[in-house]
């Protein structure tokens, strides 16, 4: 950012911009906040309430939501909410970054304990207390080193039967010292196996007694610290892979039964129900695998809350506020006033509605300035961006973020001019949510020599009139110029059939309804900083629609059969173009001793279309005689049908007979003393 009053800032060369170019002034940072943009501190606030009013009672809480929306941050904002409460402690767990590294049940005990004793210094004189602990953690941690045997899924640690047969297995080791590197390395570790087999009396211990010990333990370990509460937020759980995920779930079973300890578990839980089919993949058909993964998670989960989606009216605020929040900082005070506005409208969406630019104002004073280009661009893209994301925050942040770098991009190529931020978003809106009507837009726009696409422009022309039928202003002018000048009628009664497919969905008429009309636009310049996802400018690219035709007639001899009925709707000048595509793909592949791939396509293309018969004999007759084999000599005649096309061939079977190598000219000779013989 440059130093103020060196230069205008980004918001005011904004408002000395042409009506309708805005700029974006960076990228959206897409990580976990304390700053509540969405009016979640209430899901937090209601689980700390939940977590503060029986504190000495274990319970686990699930934060659910789908990727992106939301769940790191509610963690966040609980953890904020302990931050000065000397008998409450708040640790965060995150699976994702212990994956791959350690074993996650381990990881997530041990760091606990770890946690407790790093936030707590009164344990410093509870060293016995302390030792218990890890005593019972080095049990699980010797039972990973001793053997890999995996935990039991019942209890989270190995019975005492299998540290037995560990310990029997290693002592008949000893006997043949070769296999170790050293005899006392091994007779060390069986002492140790050995003592943490017992307890303090001596006396060997059972699973039961071994999951009471550590818990009682554990419990005695948060007495000493003055602990009345253990919050632990576990995060990412979702991203884990199944094995990872299960295993700390497991673990937190290991303390469900714990007084004064509660778990917030925020996960998908269409993920976690994955992880445990995944991880449980021999369940009896009598269970079900997802009548299972949905029990196991509503028996460790005691308390689910879900984080609802955002709708429009929320998509159109969020968006508002990060891009304001961009331009004034979050900490900026006229900020914070807004985001108080913003969630006074959030309380009741349905009643309150967007921000408009009096609230604004009145919320940012002087600096209202500031949110001209948020309120315009959230107005335009606002509806449909919250369709097309489902509410998810994640993927709002992301459209707006490459919004913003292909700005950036068309500047440093020095025609940021010709790119006009509205056109740009509407253009993005259609590619991200609407695949099929971007590439059929950007196909036609980029075969056109004004980069119009006409469609679109009479698209545009029928929803204007739509919307003033629908608006009840009768006699209302409808202003068809540009449908005309293109050569597209608009009304419904003479659509071009790719217009009758883009008027018969409601998913491209609300976006074509998107106030910023782009159809009058040379769209090659948007195109262009569009091809990190495909080049609409290459050959492929000007075929469009076509681009698929092409490769199926290159598929196999008896691929192409089946594609009569659909080359036939084919019009003359895209089968000759679709010809033209085929033909230089064969040529390009340079080898023709052999039949290359496309012949056959060509075939049944000419066969659908006669009128490609002279297209097809030029194509013969422009092919390396010296590099033919003798497959060029059959199959033609099923296509070829009128009397100067055969004749035409006839010569061309004189030229290779003449021309060609030996198996060429004799295959050359007998078709055409066959051909003569048959007439």
């Amino acid at each position: 950012m440059r130093a103020e009053g060196e230069h205008p800032s980004i918001c005011q060369i904004a408002v000395l911009l042409p009506v309708g170019f805005f700029i974006i002034p960076m990228i959206l940072i897409d990580n976990e906040t304390k700053v509540d943009l969405l009016n979640n501190e209430a899901i937090a606030a209601t689980i700390v309430k939940l977590l503060r009013h029986r504190p000495e009672h274990p319970i686990t809480v699930g934060v659910h939501g789908d990727w992106g929306a939301g769940k790191s941050s509610v963690l966040e904002m609980i953890e904020a909410s302990f931050q000065n409460e000397r008998k409450v402690l708040c640790l965060k767990f995150n699976g994702w970054r212990f994956q791959g590294f350690e074993d996650a049940k381990i990881a997530l005990i041990e760091g606990i304990v770890t946690g407790l004793i790093e936030r707590r210094p009164a344990l410093t004189r509870a060293a016995d207390t302390v030792k218990e602990v890890f005593r019972r953690i080095d049990l699980l941690k010797l039972a990973k080193k001793a053997g890999g045997l995996a935990f039991t899924s019942f209890t989270g640690i190995p019975t005492i039967g299998q540290i037995e047969t560990i310990v029997g297995s290693l002592r008949g080791l000893i006997d043949d010292p070769a296999k170790l590197a050293t005899k006392d390395n091994l007779e060390g570790v069986v002492t140790e196996v050995k003592d943490l087999l017992k307890d303090k009396d001596g006396e060997s211990t059972n699973v039961p007694a071994e999951i009471d010990a550590f818990r009682k333990a554990f419990d005695e370990l948060l007495r000493a610290a003055e602990v009345e509460q253990l919050v632990v937020l576990i995060d990412d759980l979702d991203r884990c892979l199944p094995d990872t995920a299960i295993e700390t779930l497991e673990a937190v079973r290991l303390f469900v039964f714990t007084s004064r300890t509660a778990f917030v578990v925020a996960a998908d839980e269409a993920m976690i129900e994955y992880s445990v089919r995944k991880h449980f993949p021999d369940l009896p058909d009598t269970t079900g695998p997802q009548g299972y993964a949905r029990n196991y998670l509503e028996k460790l989960i005691q308390v689910p809350i879900r984080i609802p989606a955002l709708g429009e009216t929320e998509t159109r605020i969020y968006v508002t506020l990060l891009l304001v929040g961009a331009e004034l900082g979050e900490s900026d005070p006229a900020f914070t006033a807004l985001i108080s506005q913003a969630r006074e409208r959030l309380k009741r969406p349905w009643l309150s509605g967007v921000l408009d630019n009096a609230t604004v104002k009145a919320a940012l004073g002087e600096k209202a300035s500031a949110a001209n280009n948020a309120l315009a661009l959230s107005d335009q893209i606002g509806p449909i961006l919250a369709t097309g994301t489902k509410g998810n925050p994640r993927q709002i942040k992301r459209f707006l973020n490459t919004l913003v770098l292909r700005q950036q991009t068309a500047d440093a190529r020095g025609f940021g001019d010709e790119v006009k931020l509205p056109v740009l978003a509407k253009l993005m809106l259609a590619e991200r949510f609407i695949p099929r009507l971007f590439d059929q837009i950007a196909s036609s726009a980029a075969a056109a020599s004004d980069g119009k696409c006409t469609e679109l422009i009479a698209l545009e022309a029928f929803v204007r009139e739509d919307v003033a039928k629908k608006s009840g202003s009768k006699g209302a002018k409808v202003d068809k110029t540009e449908a005309a000048a293109a050569g597209v009628d608009s009304t419904p009664q003479t659509e071009t059939g790719t217009l009758a497919e883009w008027v018969a969905s409601p998913t491209i008429v609300a976006w074509a309804e998107v106030e910023t009309e782009i159809g009058g636009e040379d769209l090659r310049p948007y195109l262009f900083v569009a091809k990190d996802r495909k080049d609409y400018f290459g050959p492929a690219s000007a075929l469009g629609h076509l681009a698929t035709v092409v490769e199926q007639l290159l598929g196999g001899k008896f691929a192409v059969q089946g594609h009569d009925a659909e080359l036939a709707r084919l019009a003359a000048p895209e089968a000759a173009q679709v010809f033209e595509a085929v033909r230089a793909r064969i040529i390009a592949s340079d080898k023709l001793d052999k039949e290359p791939a496309g012949v056959r396509g060509l075939t049944v293309l000419v066969r659908a279309h006669p009128a490609l018969q002279a297209n097809l004999l030029d194509f013969l007759d422009s092919l390396p005689t010296d590099k033919l084999g003798p497959w060029v000599c059959g199959g033609w005649t099923t296509v070829l049908r009128d009397g100067e096309s055969l004749q035409a061939f006839d010569r061309l079977l004189s030229k290779w007979q003449k021309d060609g190598q030996s198996v060429l000219r004799a295959t050359a000779a007998t078709v055409l003393k066959s051909r003569k013989e048959n007439r």
